[in-house]
């Protein structure tokens, strides 16, 4: 399996102005790629081949005056710009004829200048190393100190260098995991445990643990507010106003990583402590239509979720997501009496057949860890861990630099 780990980066005013050179070049060879595509079926022609265009944008355009500083930046950078575009592309045929999983992807669009995030990435054909001082030596950029967490366990393959709109830069490396070292980590257990997500405890288990919703952005919200009123009173184009719009950008990162660490924590503890997992698959768009939407979006259960199946992947466990109109609130998990709906405010109720005293949510996670089959033993759990897109292992990074041999 593969997975990114992030770590923040704290490049030098040159290496800035480098890097936003990179950045605008891979930017402008996107662009080029997706301009000559639209270009070819408004002439009824077919798509130009990925050779043809890195012949084309990048070979032959570093010779002409328009695009000769091209040249000022890695050809690794453009040519990984090239397959962004292509694979754009390909998402995007694939969604439209039904071979994609998810969302419908949306034809590739131009990239702005102005885009909140932007990135570049380096393969190791740009040679790209660690120093042995702990810093990151990037092509035609220079050594950029990183602030470590950890040591990486592997090799990585590629690097990514990634500006968020807060301004901060951050390394993501792809590595290829260890199944053995993973196993190490995680030994098996005959734990197993069903999940009721919610917003007054964001998860209530069927062992009756409940813990309790964090509220992130309700808790920063007046802050939130008192700095997007000061960006609105800012002349558009002002250097005030972008001083102004990083402090907004700043703030909501700040309540991102704080809600992105909870999930990790959360979910690590449940992956570690139980062998099979039981939860409910929520319908969170639908959910966020309604009127406590912007809790639901604050609880971020979606991202919670696939937090649980990478790492019920990676560390052999196996998580059973049960349909969302199963109903769980409305059966006793004594009897197995169904006693109808009930509305958000009733809490607790009295099973009308055995007299059984619920909490709703414990009821809840009890039938949850029914449904899904889990309520005898753990023990031999079917688990099939596939391929799972490399995920972003962390948010941010703290800490003092480990050994980088293992890089």
């Amino acid at each position: 399996m593969q997975l990114r780990y992030a770590f923040r980066l704290y490049p030098q005013p040159g290496q800035r102005i480098a890097l936003a050179r990179a950045f605008g070049c891979a930017r402008v060879v996107y662009n080029d790629a997706v301009r000559a595509r639209e270009d070819a079926r408004a002439a009824g022609e077919p798509f130009p081949k990925a050779a043809e265009l890195s012949q084309k944008l990048i070979t032959e355009a570093k010779r002409t005056p328009g695009r000769s500083w091209l040249g000022e930046v890695s050809a690794v950078v453009l040519q990984q710009s090239l397959r962004d575009a292509e694979s754009a592309y390909r998402n995007f045929f694939a969604s439209l004829k039904g071979q994609r999983k998810g969302a419908k992807s949306g034809a590739p669009r131009f990239k702005s200048r102005k885009d909140s995030r932007q990135s570049i990435r380096f393969t190791a054909n740009a040679r790209w190393s660690i120093t042995g001082s702990g810093k990151l030596n990037l092509p035609k950029i220079g050594a950029v100190k990183v602030k470590w967490s950890r040591a990486l366990p592997a090799r990585p393959s590629s690097v990514t260098v990634i500006k968020d709109a807060a301004g901060r830069y951050f390394a993501s490396f792809v590595i290829d995991t260890d199944p053995a070292a993973d196993a190490a980590r995680m030994p098996d257990t005959d734990q197993a445990v069903g999940i009721d997500l919610g917003l007054t405890s964001f998860a209530v288990l069927s062992d009756g643990t409940k813990t309790d919703s964090p509220r992130f952005l309700r808790r920063a919200e007046k802050k939130l507010k008192r700095t997007q009123r000061e960006l609105s009173r800012k002349q558009k184009g002002s250097r005030n106003r972008e001083k102004v719009r990083l402090k907004v950008a700043r703030a909501h990162a700040k309540v991102a990583d704080a809600r992105h660490e909870f999930h990790h924590q959360l979910s690590t503890r449940l992956i570690r402590e139980n062998q099979a997992i039981g939860v409910e698959d929520l319908a969170v768009k639908g959910l966020a239509r309604t009127r406590p939407a912007k809790s639901v979006h604050d609880a971020g259960w979606a991202q919670f979720v696939h937090m649980l199946e990478y790492k019920a992947a990676r560390y052999g466990r196996t998580l059973v997501k049960i349909g969302r109109f199963e109903p769980t609130s409305q059966t006793c998990s004594t009897c197995g009496v169904k006693d109808g709906p009930k509305p958000l405010h009733i809490r607790e109720w009295t099973c009308i057949a055995c007299g059984t005293l619920h909490d709703r949510d414990h009821n809840a996670a009890i039938n949850i860890r029914t449904a899904a089959g889990l309520a005898v033993t753990a023990c031999g759990a079917p688990v099939g861990p596939g391929l799972v897109p490399a995920q972003r292992e962390e948010t941010g990074s703290h800490g003092s630099p480990p050994d980088t041999r293992a890089a």
